[in-house]
């Protein structure tokens, strides 16, 4: 009789212990989120706090830029419903041509491929219902039918073909050379961006509140307290990885979207034609706050950009180099006789 009962206080304590390991866990695990996303963390001495980049000795403060209303953003239908129901305004050039694709051949294909045969099956039952056509045809063949609706669609398809292959041959375009280089980890579940050419300058980023969003004038779900910042007009070699499982990182009106898969590194290049803010989101199903991982690229002049890469710590290329060879100049100057 003991013995049951000592066996029941034991697995009665395991099932007590289990319940409250059940309750602790997600606030453990949701606890990196909570700092990033709701509640500002708390900066150390020399820290900057987030969403500000103003270096500690006051020196050269770097102001985020504000959001345009429709620019980079989607449109709300309570704004605008036609908006709303197509493709974000385009401010890349592979976007362009891909919106310019869609609206000028996909789409007037579409409406007379689908007005077409909708008259084709009014036709059929007008003509051909018992009522009217009470003897059947019994026609089996017709040639010319046959040889139009093979060709008729292969000619369509090669004219779709064209622009597609094109484009798709353009969005696996190599970045030069020159291409700065951005690397974006996915992580669960907020945004890391480091800067491998500016003396690896590494960005940790996470979703603002709705209540923060809605302050700084930007879109809720969207807004970051660190955004990615680029500079706009020139090659950008964007990296991708993830720390822990498969992530996207994905911006549409950039027309950009790229997975980020652990222990492997995408390419892409990525050229974004005016300086704006511009948000997407992860569009890889990555757990419990996958909705929650916005992304903010904010593109700058390069003279902007380069301020703010200073202002973050890190450095310019070819820096080292330049003042390396003007002090060996200072040196030989020095060392040269007088004349």
């Amino acid at each position: 009789m003991m013995g049951h009962i000592h066996t029941r206080l034991k697995f009665g304590f395991i099932a007590l212990f289990a319940a409250m390991l059940a309750i602790t866990a997600p606030q453990t695990v949701f606890a990196q989120e909570t700092v990033g996303a709701d509640v500002p963390a708390i900066a150390g001495p020399d820290e900057v706090p987030a969403g500000e980049t103003e270096a500690p000795d006051g020196s050269g403060a770097y102001t985020p830029l504000e959001p345009v209303e429709g620019k980079g953003m989607p449109t709300a239908a309570t704004d605008d419903m036609l908006k709303s129901m197509t493709f974000q305004d385009q401010y890349t050039d592979n976007g362009i041509y891909a919106l310019n694709m869609h609206d000028y051949i996909l789409m007037p294909v579409i409406t007379a491929i689908s007005i077409f045969v909708l008259a084709l099956l009014l036709w059929v039952i007008v003509r051909y219902n018992r009522r009217a056509n009470p003897e059947p045809s019994k026609t089996t063949h017709n040639t010319l039918i046959e040889v139009v609706w093979t060709i008729v669609p292969a000619l369509i398809l090669v004219v779709i073909a064209v622009p597609s292959i094109t484009l798709l041959a353009r969005q696996y375009e190599t970045p030069p050379e020159d291409a700065i280089t951005i690397k974006a980890t996915g992580y669960q579940w907020y945004w890391g961006y480091s800067y491998p050419d500016h003396g690896d300058v590494e960005i940790i980023s996470n979703m603002l509140s709705d209540a923060d969003a809605i302050a700084n004038g930007e879109p809720a779900k969207l807004a970051v307290d660190n955004r990615m910042v680029v500079p706009a007009g020139v090659p950008l070699r964007i990296q991708t990885t993830a720390a822990d499982v498969i992530h996207a990182f994905a911006v549409p009106s950039l027309w950009f979207k790229m997975d980020a898969v652990p222990g492997r590194l995408n390419e892409k290049l990525l050229t974004i034609k005016e300086p704006g803010l511009y948000y997407g989101q992860c569009s890889e199903l990555c757990g419990a706050r996958h909705g929650y991982m916005p992304i903010a690229v904010e593109a700058l002049p390069m003279e902007e950009f380069e301020a703010w890469v200073l202002e973050q710590g890190g450095s310019l290329p070819g820096a080292e180099e330049a003042a390396a060879e003007e002090e060996v100049a200072e040196d030989t100057a020095e060392a040269a006789p007088a004349a």
